[in-house]
């Protein structure tokens, strides 16, 4: 699933189990180091680390930050979303926890193997050693973009990218259908635990009626060992959905780290856009000056009728400060120009990256999905031809 970089290459990641500590919830991560052979010496051995599930938002919060242009891995939902009604919703449930567990293992790995985020130094250092001090000095959370703020750029600015538009839309649409289908899954899931758990009753049943049977007793109560054992499988069966559901939810939650991008783009857009009016709007005082050119229900005509007309001493300092004013900003819209350009080519290269491994992921989930269905329904069939077999018997 995940591609090979220099760092993965160099050290195994998984997070081993989960441990409460002074009351509060630590996810144990445990990572064994594998050194290549040309490396030389023998392989170090495994070192353990503990990390509580807030440093793991810490640590993706800094990603955001740090990687605007990247399309930044999720992490596991803190407590259970999209639960059909006999699962515990419960975020100390054992099944939970350890679904939760792979997820961060899954979050790991997702970094790991990214061809810029594996690089980082602070993700290194989380992996290893010490790193709270190591990423607040950083100073990322003043960099910080506030939600505010992007919501301003995204409605007032007038040229949005089509690209991140669409993108933005696609975000959107893919969390709604996301969404619609874990809820479809979990009503499925309710209606066939109740058929599975229902066919208890057969095995009860076959079980009463064998023993006022002579000749068909062992029969009927063969055929209701099989029952019973069918009515037991489905909290296997819907423990195993449970990963595939997970799988969708972990792109559920990529969509938000999709917008996220759509959201810088427009941010800087929106910058790039004030920048020009800025410039266009010193350049336009600059001919008025030059010129003498004044407009009447202008600051600067009301201000001539109230305090008479400038000196040329005044008017040629004023001159100078606005050209320089203006140099000043065309090198800001220079800057803005050249960022958002940048931003563009970068974050349209992960968000291809993004794609494929989209594509990827959701094909063999949904394949895998399918084939379990079609193995569960199998085992349907398998019982009920036992049972048939037990029938013939007696």
């Amino acid at each position: 699933m995940e591609k090979e970089t220099a760092l993965l290459r160099k050290m195994e990641i998984n997070v081993a189990e989960a441990e409460k500590r002074t009351g509060k919830n630590t996810v144990n991560m445990q990572e064994t180091y594998t050194h290549l052979p040309s490396f030389g010496g023998t392989p170090a051995a495994p070192d353990t680390l503990w990390r509580r599930y807030s440093e793991f938002e810490l640590l993706r919060t800094y990603l955001l930050v740090t990687y605007p242009y990247i399309v930044v891995p999720p992490l596991p939902e803190k407590r259970a979303e999209f639960v059909w009604h006999k699962l515990s919703a419960d975020n100390l449930d054992p099944d939970f926890v350890e679904r939760r567990r792979v997820g961060l293992e899954n979050f790991l790995l997702r970094v790991a193997s990214h061809p810029v985020l594996s690089n980082d130094k602070i993700f290194f250092l989380f992996l290893t050693e010490g790193w709270r001090e190591a990423v607040l000095e950083t100073g990322f959370q003043d960099k910080a973009d506030s939600r505010l703020k992007s919501l301003s750029a995204m409605f007032r600015v007038k040229n949005p990218d089509k690209r991140f538009t669409a993108l933005k839309q696609y975000s959107d649409e893919m969390n709604t259908v996301i969404s619609q289908l874990l809820r479809v899954r979990a009503r499925v899931a309710d209606r066939l635990y109740g058929v599975y758990k229902v066919h208890g009753n057969y095995g009860r049943v076959f079980s009463e009626w064998s023993a006022i049977e002579k000749e068909m007793g062992d029969g009927l109560q063969s055929a209701g060992h099989h029952m019973d054992t069918y009515a037991a499988s489905i909290d296997d069966i819907l423990e195993e959905e449970e990963h595939y559901a997970d799988q969708l939810k972990e792109y559920l939650f990529y969509t938000d780290a999709v917008r996220s991008v759509c959201r810088k783009h427009d941010l800087l857009q929106y910058e790039l856009e004030m920048a020009a009016q800025d410039l266009a709007h010193k350049k336009q005082q600059k001919e008025e000056l030059a010129t003498g050119t004044v407009r009447i229900f202008s600051l600067k005509g009301m201000t001539s009728k109230l305090f008479g007309q400038e000196t040329q001493e005044q008017r040629e300092s004023r001159l100078a400060a606005l050209e320089q004013s203006i140099r000043e900003e065309e090198e800001v819209v220079k800057e803005k120009n050249a960022e958002c350009r940048e931003f563009v080519r970068t974050a349209w290269d992960d968000i291809e990256r993004f794609k494929e491994q989209k594509d990827k992921d959701l094909r063999e989930a949904l394949i895998s999905y399918a084939i379990m269905q079609i193995s569960m329904c199998k085992k349907g069939i398998q019982v009920w031809s036992n049972a048939k077999e037990c029938f013939n018997k007696m």
